[in-house]
C-alpha cells in the first residue's frame, strides 16, 4: 500500500465515521439501553464535558477499562503530587464506578468520547490536555491525528499488542506506521512487545515493563473483611474470580465433586460481569446448590454453598476471604484475566490454559510457584481437591507469588523518567 493510499485510506476513514455521527449517537442510545452507558453521563461520550477544567497544566490518562485504568493510577498519583492536574478517561461503566472510589486529590474522571471527529474536536477545545498519555494498544485515527495538529505530545505507556493484534496491523503496514509514528514515544511492557511495535514502525520505542506490577492491591474495608470472614471461620472456601460464561457451569460442577469430601464448602464466584448474577443463580438451583447473591445483599450463611459476588470493586475483600483463586478467562478461550492482585495479597493461584493475554505474568507465576495451570475442570478439581486439604502448600504458593509479582515491579520509575522530558516544562509552569 502506498503512502497515498494510506493517506487516502486514513482521510476515508476520518471522512466516514464523521459522516456516520448520527449512527453514533444512535450506537450510544443502544448501548443506554443495554445497561452499557451510563444515561446520567451519555453527554460525556459526545465529547460534552460534565466538569469544569482544572486551572493550569493538564495530563490526560486514559485506559480502555478497569485493567488499564487501574495500573496507571500510580502514574496518576506520580503526576498530582507534582502539581500537575490530572484528566483520567476510561470507555465502561465498570471502571468509571471503581476508579471513582480510588482516584487522588487533583485527578478527575471522565467517560471517553467515541472517536467521532466532531465529539474528539468538542473534547480538546474544552479539556485543552498538556500531554495525553494513552494505555496499552488504544490507536484512535481521530484523536491521533487531532493531537498531533494541536502540537499535543503523545505517549504510549503500558503498551501492549497482541500477536494476534500484530498479525492484524500487518496486513495494513503504512496505515500502522502512519499512526505509530505519531506518538512522541512508546513505552512497551515486555521485549517482544516492543519489537511488534517496532516492526510496525513505531520510532522511538522502549522496555519500560508493566505497569500492573507497581499498582497497590485492591483495597478493602477491614471490618468488611473481618465480618465475612466471621461468616465463612472454619468452612473451605475457595473463589472463582473474573469468570465468563461457561466457567460458572465448571466452578458449579467442581463444587458438587468436592462437597462429598469437604464438608461446608463455599464456593464464591466473581463474574467479570456481574450483570450476570441472576444468570449465575438460576444455574446454580437448577444444578442443586443454593446460591446468595451479593448484590441483593444476602451475606454467605450456612445453608450457603454459592455465594454469587456480582458487585463491582470488592475483589480486595473478595482475595482477602479466599486463600486460593482460580482466575477466570482461562478454561474458556479468551485469554485469561490479571493474576497480579491476588498474587499481591498472597492469594495462591489456579488457571487454565488460555492466558495469551498475560502469558509474561503466568509463566514469572507458575516458574515461581505461586501459580498452577489446569488443564479442564477434572483438573481444577483434583488440584482444589489437593489444595483445600493442604494448607500449608496453598501459603507457600501464595508467598511464592508475592515474591514473584514484587521482582517484575519498576515499570513505574521507568516510565517516569521517559516522560519526564514532556513534564518539566509543565511543572515549571511553561506548558
Amino acid at each position: 500500500m502506498s503512502r497515498v493510499s494510506t493517506k487516502a485510506m486514513l482521510w476515508a476513514y476520518r471522512f466516514g465515521v464523521g459522516a456516520l455521527t448520527p449512527a453514533a449517537s444512535a450506537l450510544l442510545h443502544w448501548r443506554r439501553s443495554r445497561g452499557k452507558e451510563d444515561p446520567t453521563r451519555l453527554g460525556e461520550r459526545r465529547g460534552h464535558a460534565g466538569r469544569a477544567r482544572p486551572e493550569g497544566p493538564l495530563a490526560w490518562l486514559h485506559g480502555a477499562s478497569v485493567g488499564e485504568t487501574l495500573a496507571i493510577l500510580p502514574l496518576v498519583e506520580r503526576l498530582t503530587r507534582r502539581g500537575i492536574a490530572v484528566l483520567v478517561t476510561s470507555g465502561t461503566r465498570t471502571s468509571a464506578q471503581v476508579i471513582a472510589r480510588r482516584l487522588p486529590p487533583g485527578a478527575i474522571h471522565q467517560y471517553v468520547p467515541l472517536d467521532v471527529p466532531i465529539y474528539v474536536r468538542r473534547f480538546l477545545d474544552h479539556w485543552r490536555p498538556d500531554i495525553a498519555l494513552f494505555a496499552e494498544s488504544e490507536i484512535w485515527p481521530n484523536f491521533i491525528v487531532a493531537l498531533e495538529r494541536r502540537n499535543i505530545p503523545l505517549v504510549l505507556v503500558n503498551a501492549r499488542l497482541s500477536e494476534r493484534s500484530f498479525r492484524r496491523w500487518s496486513k495494513v503496514p503504512d496505515a500502522a506506521e502512519t499512526l505509530l509514528s505519531r506518538f512522541a514515544c512508546c513505552l512497551a511492557q515486555t521485549p517482544a512487545d516492543a519489537e511488534r511495535l517496532q516492526r510496525l514502525g513505531a520510532p522511538r520505542v522502549s522496555v519500560a515493563g508493566n505497569l500492573k506490577f507497581d499498582a497497590p492491591p485492591p483495597p478493602a474495608d477491614p471490618r468488611t473483611v473481618a465480618s465475612l470472614q466471621a461468616l465463612t471461620a472454619g468452612r473451605p472456601v475457595w473463589l472463582a474470580a473474573s469468570t465468563h460464561p461457561g466457567e460458572e457451569e465448571i466452578a458449579i460442577a467442581v463444587h458438587r465433586a468436592l462437597a462429598k469430601r469437604f464438608a461446608g464448602l463455599i464456593t464464591i464466584v466473581a463474574p467479570r460481569h456481574p450483570q450476570r448474577g441472576a444468570e449465575i443463580a438460576a444455574i446454580a438451583r437448577e444444578s442443586g446448590l443454593r446460591p446468595a447473591r451479593r448484590s441483593e445483599g444476602l451475606q454467605p450463611d450456612r445453608a450457603t454453598d454459592l455465594y454469587i459476588a456480582d458487585t463491582i470493586g470488592e475483589m480486595g475483600l473478595l482475595y482477602r476471604l479466599a486463600p486460593l483463586v482460580f482466575v477466570g478467562g482461562s478454561l474458556v478461550p479468551h485469554g485469561g484475566q490479571n493474576p497480579i492482585e491476588p498474587a499481591k495479597l498472597g492469594v495462591a493461584v489456579l488457571h487454565g490454559p488460555h492466558v495469551h493475554n498475560f502469558t509474561d505474568v503466568y509463566a514469572a507465576l507458575d516458574n515461581a510457584g505461586g501459580a498452577r495451570p489446569v488443564a479442564d475442570a477434572r483438573a481444577l478439581a483434583g488440584a482444589l481437591s489437593e489444595l483445600l486439604a493442604d494448607a500449608g502448600t496453598v501459603r507457600t504458593m501464595g508467598r511464592r507469588g508475592t515474591e514473584a509479582v514484587e521482582r517484575l515491579g519498576g515499570a513505574l520509575e521507568r516510565t517516569v523518567r521517559a516522560i519526564d522530558p514532556f513534564l518539566v516544562g509543565l511543572v515549571r509552569g511553561e506548558g
